[in-house]
């Protein structure tokens, strides 16, 4: 089989009969096995190839397995490590699973214990891969969506100022007096809330907003809003309710 379609081991072991034996065992039981008779050699082949679990032994002239676990990890902390000793040393094993090793095999082993130990080195290496390809992917599509929700909100926003401009268009062709008072009040509302240090936000906000103050306005009838001369007092209620049609507009 190709090796693209196999799991790379990498086997450190300065032991060559333990090298050769557990590489052996390894490729019975499918996996394409990268055997190495030091740290230094499995460093190389390790940037070379694409490795989903190591299995190195710990007392090692040079670089020891310990050392050899740290140095990967600084590079690659998510490649499963397992380390082998035929010395059964508590605090060797504390040092390893406190280095961050994946699991610990004592030998001589099983064949079967290293079977079942190498399968959960690797499982655990695929979810890891699943996961971050999972993180990347999710990442990458909140990205998207954020970015077009800014252009939909851009665009509700572009489309809610045409309409406010044409509602104030509307107050202003039926009266010229009432549309420029309502310029007026616009640039007087942005004046105060910035002279009041408001957020530009707001800022923006209450000169958009103020413009329809007056649009209850475009509900009196025209004897009425364009009469010439003072109004009568029932003239005068009938102006009043332009707030309440404005108010009325606004909640519908």
């Amino acid at each position: 089989m190709p090796m693209t379609e196999k799991s790379v081991i990498l086997v450190v072991d300065d032991d060559r009969a333990v090298l050769e034996s557990t590489s052996r065992l390894l490729n019975v039981y499918g996996y394409h096995v990268l055997p190495c008779g030091n740290a230094m050699d499995a460093l190389t082949k390790l940037q070379e190839y694409g490795v989903s679990a190591v299995l190195t032994d710990i007392m090692m002239p040079g670089v020891t397995g310990l050392q050899l676990l740290e140095r990967i990890h600084s590079f690659n902390p998510e490649l499963p490590v397992i380390m082998m000793t035929a010395y059964a040393e508590v605090d060797v094993a504390i040092d390893a699973i406190r280095n961050g090793a994946f699991d610990f095999l004592m030998k001589p082993y099983k064949p079967e214990y290293l079977a079942h130990t190498v399968r959960k080195a690797l499982d655990h290496h695929r979810l890891k891969q699943i996961e971050k390809n999972y993180t990347v992917t999710l990442e990458k599509t909140v990205d998207l969506r954020t970015r077009e929700l800014g252009g939909a909100l851009r665009l509700v926003h572009s489309a809610s100022k045409e309409i406010v401009e044409r509602l104030a268009g509307v107050a202003e062709y039926r009266d010229t007096e009432t549309g420029k008072h309502i310029k007026r009040i616009g640039l007087y509302s942005k004046r105060i809330s910035e002279a009041l240090k408001m957020p530009a936000e707001f800022v923006e906000s209450i000169t958009f907003a103020s413009v329809l103050h007056d649009i209850g306005k475009v509900g009196i009838p025209d004897s009425i809003l364009l009469k010439q001369g003072p109004l009568t007092p029932e003239e005068f209620d009938v102006i009043k309710t332009h707030t309440v049609i404005g108010e009325r507009c606004s909640r519908d």
